[in-house]
């Protein structure tokens, strides 16, 4: 595929970044057809998004060509009381997650990183949610690097209080509970890869190495401890990590 190309596919993949989006796969010329296409039209995103990259999604790779990685724009960061996130199926859906945020540049390096000089670029970790949108209809026979040029179904991150270091570069399993009035939804939370930090360590080497540069305040999330979790709008949710923390927020429908 050319340049144009994926930039044309870029365009596209972005203005479907609106609500109720359930859309078919690309047109047959613009549609990715490997890894490489996928993160190329990933690129071209970042190039013609009007936010600048505020955060990553990864986890460890699937396979050879299943990789998990995603930007994260800064329209799609959010904190504080509440949280505005376009519905699925009536639902707010979320992936409860921790959020290591960068204190330190860490630029494009053809050598990659050390796990040492990866560690000590880590800032401060937080309780997170990864905002889910499902933009590909039922339908669509969407293949998986359909999806990674899309960006894995990400529409954003909320960001919530920070959580003690050791605890979080540790925090391979914990209890997750969800409240919301007299409604709470539990789960014995794991991490994925059981080691949280894993997936960065292989983010910041694959990436900088394709030339990407990474700056402080990126937040970087590593995988879903419970998988996807629909919450109810316009009710107060407690959302507890036991041992690790606790915060309340609101979900609002975004339009």
């Amino acid at each position: 595929m050319k340049s144009t190309t994926y930039q044309q596919a870029a365009i596209e993949l972005l203005h479907r970044r609106v609500a109720a989006t359930k859309a078919a796969c690309l047109p047959a010329e613009l549609r990715p057809q490997n890894i490489e296409d996928a993160l190329q039209i990933q690129a071209h995103m970042i190039l013609q998004h009007s936010a600048d990259v505020a955060g990553w999604k990864c986890l460890l790779p699937l396979a050879e060509d299943q990789l998990i990685v995603g930007p994260i724009f800064s329209d799609g960061i959010q904190q504080g009381a509440t949280c505005e996130q376009f519905a699925e199926n009536s639902a707010a859906r979320v992936e409860p997650e921790i959020a290591f945020v960068l204190g330190q540049d860490l630029p494009a390096n053809a050598n990659g990183y050390s796990e040492a000089e990866i560690d000590q670029a880590i800032g401060s970790c937080h309780m997170a949610l990864e905002l889910i949108q499902l933009r590909y209809a039922d339908d669509s026979d969407a293949q998986f690097v359909d999806k990674l040029a899309d960006g894995l179904v990400n529409q954003g991150l909320y960001i919530g209080p920070e959580i003690d270091r050791n605890s979080a570069f540790a925090a391979s399993s914990f209890a997750v509970s969800i409240a919301q009035g007299e409604s709470t939804q539990t789960f014995a939370g794991n991490h994925p890869n059981q080691d949280p930090v894993a997936p960065i360590y292989w983010l910041i080497n694959y990436m900088t190495r394709r030339g990407v540069d990474f700056t402080a305040g990126e937040a970087l999330i590593t995988g879903s401890y419970c998988g996807v979790v629909d919450v109810a709008f316009n009710q107060l949710a407690t959302i507890t990590y036991e041992g690790i923390g606790v915060y309340q927020v609101t979900f609002v429908e975004k339009s």
